[in-house]
């Protein structure tokens, strides 16, 4: 008979969970919401130990499986745009993961068997944490290195921008396509989905969707009091477009794949700047003269 420990159970399901809605979160260019990551994996942990309490065993069933990881889904990345997207990389990496770490666990001579859909090991615990760290750097490793960009039309980046105290993070493309630059200082522009720096506002300051089509409108609403001087009027020209405005903030600082930028001036776009949702934001290659330390 084989014995199961809850606590191992737990832990084991829950820990895979929270990696893999980080790691499609990160591909996916979404914000790093933790604590809701968190939530939804613990929800994970606790449907993998509900499956094997006594009378719960229809909890196994396909409709009962699928029920959970919607409900995971949603907890973790609810209000995201791409919602379903977001939901096909997570079963993507969960077979990719779950592949990983049942193959390290072989190395030690015992198995992760998956039993009614859910991970368990007899294995020590620091070994199942170890297994579960190696397989999510390496895969998130893998799965960005084919998502990314040849050199002829840019590279993917986790950008992060500082405004106070506030941030925001989402994946940016850097697209040597992309002229747009600041007329005072002559540096890139970054062009960023107005949903995707929300975090930078309090809620009285958030441009809203009908203030990103009239950028002026929206200068005169919220270029007021401390945040005077902070928002811009910014001349574009693109093609369908001779000229147009577009509002900008000038933000604190932006760390882009890891390495300081210093402050910038942020356009922030009124539709999407990827067809397929891959990024958030564009911006014109940042040369060494540019690189804060």
């Amino acid at each position: 008979m084989t014995v199961i420990y809850v606590d191992t159970l737990f832990l084991l399901n829950g820990i895979i969970d929270y990696l893999l809605l980080l790691a499609a979160a990160r591909l996916a260019g979404e914000p790093l919401r933790r604590l809701r990551f968190g939530a939804a994996a613990a929800l994970g942990g606790a449907y993998a130990v509900a499956i094997f309490l006594p009378g719960m065993a229809f909890l196994a069933g396909p409709w009962c499986k699928l029920a959970s990881c919607v409900l995971m889904l949603v907890v973790a990345y609810g209000g995201s745009r791409r919602l379903l997207r977001q939901g096909l990389i997570f079963v993507a990496l969960a077979c990719a993961l779950g592949g990983g770490v049942v193959a390290i666990g072989l190395l030690d001579g015992r198995s992760l068997s998956l039993g009614s859909g859910v991970f368990y090991s007899s294995l020590d615990l620091k070994m199942v944490l170890l297994s579960a760290a190696v397989c999510y750097v390496v895969l998130t490793a893998v799965f960005q290195r084919i998502g990314r960009h040849n050199s002829l039309t840019g590279e993917l980046l986790q950008a992060k921008l500082r405004l106070g105290k506030r941030t925001a993070e989402f994946t940016a493309l850097v697209d040597t396509g992309n002229t747009l630059t600041d007329p005072v200082s002559g540096r890139p522009v970054m062009v960023a989905e107005g949903d995707s720096v929300s975090g930078l506002f309090p809620e009285c300051r958030r441009p809203r969707a009908a203030d990103l089509m009239d950028p002026a409108g929206a200068m005169a609403r919220l270029g007021t009091g401390e945040w005077k001087g902070r928002f811009r009027l910014l001349p574009y020209r693109a093609v369908g477009v001779d000229r147009g405005l577009l509002l900008a903030l000038k933000v604190d600082s932006l760390n882009l794949g890891g390495k300081e930028r210093g402050p910038l001036l942020v356009a922030l776009s009124p539709t999407p700047v990827s067809d397929g949702g891959g990024y958030r934001a564009l911006i014109g290659p940042l040369d060494g003269k540019d690189e804060c330390t």
